[in-house]
């Protein structure tokens, strides 16, 4: 059934033409991500399709209701009360105090409770937890009705979606499958693509060489000597033209078959970012990083109770946890020196954490990334060029930067410091696909100890060799990759609870808004059931 038809919309901010989509079409049941580099025109598609902005040309056609998860806009959360946010079992009474995780899943239980049969998300991900993310994953997979949704989680991507659309100078581009299929699809029309404009670059070339080479042997050819009578220079002038004539004949048949040349455009480059990682001061030491009898609370809220960790030279550990269980301190608390935590002598950190506040704000880009870079600038202006700085794009002024691009500042500035071992707190977030995809080549190609907390999935399935997972206000450890641990039996408990979290989320929609079928009684008494079992999960611990 036909939900969305657009045609011939156009948007223009000032003279730059954002948005150019000719024909999109999609149906109930389809679940379409929306992808593009920062600045592409994705919300803004959304946007359009809400009725938010309007094109200056074109039409939108809903054939049904919108719900819309808008990326900054809490006041989704905010008109929710204050019991269903207690009900919602989030960890929270009061809207006014949730944190932005928290607020991020009710807005998206509130949108999911409306009964539309379109629903809009932009970056629903942003702010949540593994947990939470995998929550979200089970909604959507569930929704009856059409999903357009804009995100940079590459997993959810692959495993919701049956298309993704591309916006690229404003065009909107269809390709089948889930983001891995979208890459595969796109890596082979561009390798496709660059054979044929090398094909016709080479039989252009092979032509044009052949047409100045005849030209050149017609400017070659001798007058007759002037010794020579008057019929044999006539003889050698008509045999001059004559073969003149066949030379012309055959440059025009060349220049006939150059015309019809079907032309084809050189490809776009794609935007392939490498990091080069220096060598960094190499360690001896087996465990660079170590913290014994952690122990760490803010008033009443507890974070760690006698923990203890080790980082091993050499390893990419990953450290998971809900929002709100520590993760971002614990990475502050060695970076600050916390007297239980230890480093091995000559271990140099560097630090990216999620407020980017390691930039000064009225300095450039590249006088941010040169203060405390050990190589020259030459070196300096080619690690920023590779994260997407070109030219005057380095005398930018931090202040004026967006999240993406400061972002991308503070990685070159950690890339060109001495660090040997790196902490990471969020590295992804801000971040368009392509530049998450260079920071995940980064991580993967740099040959010293990185110890770094994320959610994305993707990002973390690819870098991590071990995990540390913050549990009951301990810090335990799981030596394997985040497949294995998933595949553990150590997670039963916390996939049990993920299934009944899931089951909650669905009651609690229906009765936030009951159905014809609804029986509202029935569905009470099934909620306070699964908040027992979870209760009884958590105890059990």
């Amino acid at each position: 059934m036909l939900l969305l038809d657009i045609k011939n919309i156009k948007k223009y901010y000032g003279e730059r033409l954002i948005l150019d989509a000719k024909d999109f079409k999609a149906y109930y049941g389809e679940i379409i991500g929306i992808v593009g580099a920062n600045g592409s025109g994705k919300t803004t598609f959304l946007d359009i399709i809400a009725g938010r902005n309007i094109p200056e040309e074109g039409s939108v056609n809903l054939y049904g209701e919108i719900s819309y998860i808008t990326q900054l806009d809490l006041e989704a959360a905010s008109e929710v009360n204050n019991r269903m946010a207690k009900e919602f079992n989030l960890g929270f009474n009061s809207i006014d105090t949730a944190s932005g995780g928290e607020k991020t899943r009710f807005k998206i239980a509130s949108s999911l409770s409306e009964n539309s049969s379109i629903l809009l998300a932009d970056e629903p991900t942003s702010n949540l937890d593994i947990q939470g993310i995998e929550l979200l994953e089970k909604r959507l997979a569930g929704y009856k009705g059409l999903i357009l949704i804009v995100s940079h989680d590459r997993e959810l991507l692959d495993k919701l979606c049956s298309s993704i659309v591309e916006i690229e100078g404003g065009k909107l581009k269809r390709y089948s499958g889930g983001y891995s299929q979208y890459k595969q699809q796109k890596d082979a029309k561009f390798e496709r693509t660059q054979f044929e404009y090398h094909q016709y670059t080479e039989n252009k070339k092979a032509l044009e060489d052949a047409i100045k080479e005849k030209k050149s042997r017609t400017a070659s050819m001798k007058k007759a000597p002037g010794r020579m009578g008057n019929s044999e220079a006539r003889l050698h002038k008509m045999g001059n033209q004559k073969a003149k004539g066949n030379i012309d004949k055959a440059i025009k048949a060349m220049e006939t078959r150059i015309s019809k040349l079907e032309a084809k455009e050189k490809p776009k480059e794609q935007l392939h970012v490498k990091i080069d990682m220096q060598d960094a001061e190499k360690l001896v030491s087996r465990i660079l990083i170590s913290g014994k009898g952690i122990t760490k609370a803010f008033g009443s809220k507890e974070l760690f109770r006698e923990a203890e960790f080790e980082i091993p030279n050499g390893s990419k550990t990953a450290l998971l946890g809900g929002n709100g269980t520590g993760k971002s301190t614990l990475l502050n608390m060695i970076m600050g020196g916390d007297m239980s935590i230890k480093l091995a002598n000559g271990t140099k950190l560097g630090y990216f954490r999620q407020g980017t506040d390691i930039l000064e704000d009225d300095e450039t880009i590249l006088e941010n990334v040169t203060k405390d870079s050990i190589y020259p600038e030459y070196f300096v202006r080619t690690i920023l060029a590779r994260l997407l700085f070109k030219k005057d794009d380095v005398y930018k002024k931090a202040g004026n930067l967006s999240g993406g691009e400061r972002v991308r500042t503070c990685f070159a500035k950690i890339f060109c410091s001495d660090a040997n071992v790196i902490v990471l707190d969020e590295p992804t977030n801000y971040l368009d696909i392509s530049s998450m995809e260079a920071v995940e080549n980064a991580m993967k190609l740099f040959e010293g100890t990185i110890f770094f907390a994320s959610h994305d999935r993707k990002l973390i399935s690819s870098t991590a060799d071990r995990i540390i997972f913050i549990e009951d206000f301990r810090l335990n450890t799981f030596e394997g990759s985040y497949g294995e641990y998933i595949d553990s039996g150590d997670t039963d408990i916390n996939k049990k609870k993920l299934l009944l979290d899931t089951r909650l989320s669905e009651v609690i929609s229906r009765l936030s808004m009951p159905g014809k079928g609804d029986d509202v009684e029935q569905l009470d008494m099934e909620y306070k059931k699964i908040l027992a079992e979870i209760r009884q999960l958590e105890t059990s611990k």
